[in-house]
Formats: structure tokens, C-alpha cells, sequence
């Protein structure tokens, strides 16, 4: 997987709550984000489901690069991601915790590549590996339907 060393995005107010993002590669389509009411209008995707969205694209490329090194790529590849809001000591909402279940096709005969990679790919997953810094994040790999890894969400440092 590419190496970055950083990037920038712009975010432009529209109204209320609504913005544009702009990320920093002129290919990429503007996005828009928003609260949901009574706040904003939900144009758009909010701050704790684009983390969300983010922890499980991660998850997701770089179980899917392993398992291309390795050979077996899957039939399909399909993510679903969880969030948990709890209020913590002070009364303010905060993302208790992430569930990522990954659903493969296709990969009756991985066999031995497809545990490899249930043991490494968590380790280069960049966004999951800094969010669990405080958010618990838990992880289940399901190939044809069968449970082939699980790292439960543990409470964060």
C-alpha cells in the first residue's frame, strides 16, 4: 500500500451546519457533510459516521491488499460498520466503540493465506490502529459465512 507522509483538506460552511469538503486531490468529488436535525438537515454524512466510514474502509483495503498479495483475492467484499454513542461523565455524546464485520465470497480454497492474513492485517490498518487509541474497535472476518478472525473491541488506553 502507498506510503503518504500527510495531508490537508478544506471544509467550506454552506449553511447551518452543512459543509464541503475538499480533499486534496483534484480527482476526488467534493463531498458533503452535515448534522443530523435539530441541527442540521442530514445532506450528508456526519462527523462520527465518516470515522466510522473510515475505520472500516481501512479495515477493508488492507485486508483485501493481503489477500491480493497472497493470490486470493475474494469473490466480493462487503463491510458493515456499528457505532455505539454513550454519554460519558460530563453528559456529552461520544462514540462508545466500533464494530467492523467483514463478509467475503469466494474463498473456499484461501485456506492457510486467508488465516495469514487474518493475523496481519489489522497491523497496517493506519486509521483503525490510531482511533483504537480511544475507541474501542472490534473486528470479525466472515469467509463464505464462517467466522475466520475475531479481535474483540477492547476498552481503549
Amino acid at each position: 500500500m502507498g506510503e503518504e507522509t500527510g495531508f490537508t483538506l478544506t471544509l467550506e460552511r454552506v449553511r447551518d451546519y452543512e459543509f464541503r469538503v475538499r480533499f486534496d486531490w483534484p480527482e476526488a468529488p467534493v463531498l458533503t457533510v452535515d448534522e443530523p436535525p435539530p441541527l442540521g438537515a442530514r445532506g450528508g454524512p456526519n462527523a462520527s459516521r465518516l470515522l466510522a466510514a473510515a475505520v472500516a474502509n481501512c479495515l477493508s483495503a488492507s485486508l483485501l491488499f493481503c489477500l491480493e498479495k497472497s493470490r486470493t483475492p475474494p469473490g466480493a467484499l462487503r463491510s458493515t460498520v456499528t457505532g455505539t454513542l454513550a454519554r460519558n461523565a460530563a453528559g456529552r455524546l461520544r462514540i462508545a466503540g466500533l464494530e467492523v464485520a467483514i463478509d467475503l465470497e469466494g474463498m473456499q480454497d484461501a485456506g492457510n493465506r486467508l488465516a495469514r492474513c487474518g493475523e496481519l492485517f489489522e497491523e497496517f490498518c493506519v486509521v483503525t490502529a490510531s482511533v483504537r487509541r480511544g475507541i474501542p474497535v472490534g473486528v470479525t472476518v466472515r469467509a463464505d459465512g464462517e467466522v475466520v478472525h475475531r479481535e474483540p473491541a477492547a476498552a481503549s488506553d
